[in-house]
């Protein structure tokens, strides 16, 4: 895990909310993860633009900071699953949210981004 040079500042609140939930996939992660208790190769076929490795090492920091937890089966082949804690559960009105936005705004962020590939080439 990176080593800050400076300490950080975790009295602001949208740090802290980004320390746990900031990070690629994260809250697709715990969108996958709310509708049920899933393995990781099952949150990898929901979420195809995510290597099997990036969401593990989500998972990892999720796990760490206690948004998830992780039931291990005594079974061959062995079986991962991991489910929601209260605090992942905290965040789902606010996810549910940023989805309805992101619902609402896709024709527009669509159009934009078409426009950066046309500059692009």
């Amino acid at each position: 895990m990176y080593t800050y040079k400076l300490e950080e500042d975790l009295d602001c609140g949208i740090r802290v909310a980004f320390k746990v939930f900031g990070g690629k996939w994260k809250l697709c992660i715990l969108d996958a993860i709310n509708k049920g208790k899933v393995r990781p190769t099952e949150i990898h076929k929901e979420i195809k633009m995510a290597s099997l490795r990036v969401i593990e090492m989500q998972l990892a920091e999720l796990l760490q900071y206690g948004a998830v937890i992780k039931i291990a089966e005594d079974a061959y082949p062995k079986k991962t699953e991991y489910e929601l804690t209260p605090l992942g559960k905290s965040i789902l009105p606010i996810l549910i949210q940023i989805d309805q936005w992101g619902a609402a705004n896709a024709a527009v962020v669509k159009s934009k981004s078409l426009e950066t590939d046309r500059i692009a080439l």
